[in-house]
């Protein structure tokens, strides 16, 4: 297959291309125009080919997705203001799809998020977890997955997409280790740490991009929504545990109980609702549907995903932890075998 992959250069974008090319698949890579792509072992590969192109403007989108058999849609914005992750995220795929109708391709596979979740309710987060219906009570990214979502959804619903929708749990792998399903950060090195003793809905990087090839290339993942965490999840003291034995260094903590910052929160929250008009922008420490989402204790399933990408996590925490902080090169990719032409007589 030829795969346009979008954020191709970001944190999970390299790993997934390199997934890509190891399975033979042809890359079509979008990155933007100032990445440093070298950095990249994968980005002189023979079967990539670079596109520098800014997602939030239509130029050249088309002109990049023709000839391809699927595009696999990464790219979003973490950071910022809510301008600033809506235009990256919201409008970049509005883009994208006009893109890919006026170019004829249609099989999509969309990586969104379990932020999209209302967590306001329930013990286990399936595919089946209603969405949430409060979205101005999350923070900014919620709230641009959520828009995101309802973009590919009419697209699907109005062009008979075949499209696939990914939501992984956090993220983790090399250089991305402490997250904020830990806790908060304060100032510099110190943290706010909440709780200990939830679940984590982890995704190592590498088995997470393993899935996400996967979906593009089963046809039983179209029509489907899949989340994508690993096996035996770790709670937040054993994870902060093991971090300990493999780093040498980690940002210092204030504990904090959940419901005492359920309390805090709350506090804040109905200040800023009845005094301030809803004017003040609040840390997601301190929105209550928010602190839901990272600290509230659930179970978290990747039956759906198993069942359907026949797929299963390939590393297990103590390996993916070992691999993070190893010297190992993760992206490095093999150069293809030449075919063995027969000699002309």
């Amino acid at each position: 297959m030829k795969l346009l992959i979008t954020g191709a250069s970001g944190f999970l974008g390299q790993y997934v291309v390199a997934e890509a090319l190891r399975r033979g698949h042809k890359v079509r890579a979008v990155v933007r125009p100032s990445s440093n792509e070298k950095r990249i072992p994968w980005h002189n590969h023979p079967n990539v080919e670079l596109v520098r192109i800014d997602l939030r403007r239509k130029d050249g989108i088309a002109d990049a997705v023709r000839g391809v058999d699927a595009v696999l849609h990464l790219a979003a914005v973490k950071d910022g203001d809510f301008y600033s992750r809506f235009a990256g995220t919201v409008i970049a795929t509005e883009n994208l799809l006009d893109a890919m109708i006026e170019a004829n391709v249609l099989r999509l596979v969309d990586i969104s998020s379990f932020s999209v979740y209302n967590y306001s309710s329930g013990k286990t987060i399936t595919e089946d977890t209603p969405l949430e219906d409060h979205p101005l009570e999350r923070d900014e990214y919620a709230q641009v997955k959520l828009l995101q979502e309802e973009l590919v959804r009419e697209f699907e619903q109005n062009y008979g997409a075949p499209v696939t929708y990914i939501r992984p749990g956090m993220i983790y792998g090399r250089d991305c280790l402490w997250n904020t399903i830990l806790g908060a950060k304060l100032i510099g090195n110190l943290w706010l740490k909440v709780g200990g003793h939830a679940q984590m809905p982890l995704t190592y990087i590498e088995n997470c991009a393993d899935a996400i090839i996967s979906a593009a290339e089963r046809e039983e993942a179209i029509g489907q929504t899949l989340n994508i965490v690993d096996d035996d999840l770790p709670t937040q003291k054993v994870y902060a545990q093991k971090l300990a034995q493999r780093l040498d260094s980690l940002p210092r903590t204030i504990p904090v109980s959940l419901w005492f910052l359920y309390l805090l929160a709350w506090i804040f929250w109905t200040y800023n609702q009845r005094v301030l008009k809803g004017q003040a922008r609040l840390p997601g420490i301190f929105i209550p549907r928010a602190i839901d989402a990272r600290f509230k204790p659930f179970r978290y399933s990747n039956a759906r995903a198993k069942q359907i990408l026949n797929w299963s996590p390939r590393y297990s925490l103590d390996t993916a932890v070992e691999r993070s902080c190893s010297d190992v090169e993760l992206l490095e990719v093999p150069l293809p075998t030449p075919s063995l032409q027969p000699l002309g007589g």
